[in-house]
């Protein structure tokens, strides 16, 4: 790998704002208001898969025929989520995650402070965040496998954007050969392994079935275990498998395209129009073949999940870049500015939204709270989507009217910085219109 020092664009370390100490977190001032509004739609978007995991059993999501009805407007939503949402918000999110390492270790290093100690700290907060989000809430958490990826994609901050783009995409590589080498091989298994793996996650027994809705039914105490169960199997053999190489191999490659401007909002117009073009005239094309090719072979372990599944891992990368085209497209050239603002705050406050979301779907579904797991239609289950969305885009603007940070955000830069940050503004904030 080469060497040479990131060269960021010019807009990103602002020489018009006053010296602020390295022991505290980015100024409203500092940010870069269309990286906002990126992680805003990502993490409105990235619900509208995990509503299924959890709502429903857990072979559901990556088996849609092995429970709910998948016809009409069931599948209308099913389909319609799939193509647009599955993988691509979350690849997104991963890449603006890598964005903002470089964007936060950068303004260190520019001061000329070291940016380990905080960069580690912080990492290491997220990773505790994450086994308390995962082992005590819902058994889906990501911010365990971003804290590791977070703290591999460190010692690659000062490459070249061509060397972290096509390192990324190497290392995203590993899942597919992982994926591949499986099989080619799962005929040479045992069988009762091969038995056990299915009946896991991809086409559990009526009896399996029933126990899964009625542990999530039940109540807290009685899930618990289930939950420890899953988060170590996400944890180790998810992180393992497929997990963490596709969150570090897609962070490397957002270090990339941020180095180059792609999140400023400030590349030629029509880079942004190919970007576009490349997930309609590519990606949506080969995520659809994926479920066309799943449906054809009957939705086997072999064949859907360990090859058909490739085509919307793959796919997926296209059609990210036509919602990073859309999205950098709106902020140019000024469109929808109320909705960018309001999708900008809802990205500042991304980790306390993302647990919200935790917080109230468990509530609705699992049996602590309304119980209702299992029992919720796909379309149904959108609907609740788009009422969250409403809640979020609405509340989110007005917290920050009063406040500078998330909650969890401003606990998150509290414990990283080892100093408590200064949570309500002195005066209202003034957002400069043209920021989003």
């Amino acid at each position: 790998m080469s060497s040479a020092s990131t060269t960021l664009p010019s807009e990103i370390i602002p020489t018009s704002i006053p010296a602020v100490e390295v022991s505290a977190p980015v100024a409203l001032g500092e940010r870069i208001a269309s990286i906002d509004v990126m992680r805003g739609v990502a993490l409105l978007g990235i619900l509208a898969m995990n509503i299924q995991d959890f709502s429903m059993i857990g072979s559901a999501y990556l088996n849609p025929t092995t429970y709910g009805d998948l016809q009409g407007w069931n599948y209308a939503v099913w389909i319609g989520c799939y193509l647009l949402a599955e993988l691509k918000f979350m690849s997104i999110f991963s890449m603006l995650f890598g964005a903002g390492v470089l964007l936060m270790t950068s303004r260190i290093e520019a001061k000329g402070r070291p940016s380990a100690a905080i960069h580690y700290r912080r990492m290491g907060w997220l990773a505790l965040f994450g086994c308390l989000h995962g082992y005590l809430l819902w058994p889906g958490d990501i911010l365990f496998t971003y804290a590791l990826g977070g703290a591999a994609v460190y010692l690659a901050r000062k490459r070249k954007a061509r060397t972290l783009i096509v390192s990324g995409l190497l290392v995203t590589a590993v899942a597919s050969v992982l994926y591949a080498g499986s099989y080619e091989t799962l005929p040479y298994w045992p069988k009762p392994q091969v038995q056990q793996m299915e009946e896991s996650f991809w086409h559990p027994s009526p009896e399996a079935k029933a126990k899964e809705l009625a542990t999530y039914r039940a109540g807290w105490r009685v899930e618990e275990p289930d939950r420890i169960k899953q988060e170590i199997a996400m944890q180790v053999q998810g992180n393992l498998f497929m997990a963490f190489w596709r969150a570090y191999g897609l962070m490397l490659v957002g270090m990339g395209l941020f180095t180059l401007g792609v999140f400023s909002a400030k590349l030629p117009a029509r880079v942004y129009g190919w970007f576009i073009a490349s997930g309609v005239l590519i990606g949506l094309p080969m995520v659809a073949m994926g479920v066309h090719e799943a449906f054809a072979h009957g939705w086997t372990l072999r064949q859907g999940f360990f090859l058909d599944s490739q085509w919307n891992y793959w796919g997926s990368l296209p059609v990210c870049l036509f919602w990073i085209g859309l999205v950098m497209l709106a902020c140019q050239k000024g469109w929808v500015t109320g909705a960018r603002r309001r999708l900008a705050a809802v990205g500042r406050m991304a980790f306390s939204n993302y647990i919200f979301d935790t917080v109230l779907c468990t509530f609705l579904f699992y049996g602590w709270g309304l119980g209702l797991f299992g029992k919720v239609s796909r379309m149904d289950q959108f609907g609740i989507v788009v009422a969250i969305w409403a809640v979020q885009l609405l509340v989110s603007p007005l917290w920050l009217q009063r406040f500078r940070f998330g909650p969890l955000e401003w606990m998150w830069r509290s414990l990283t910085y080892w100093k408590m940050q200064p949570m309500r503004w002195k005066s209202t904030p003034e957002l400069t219109r043209g920021e989003v």
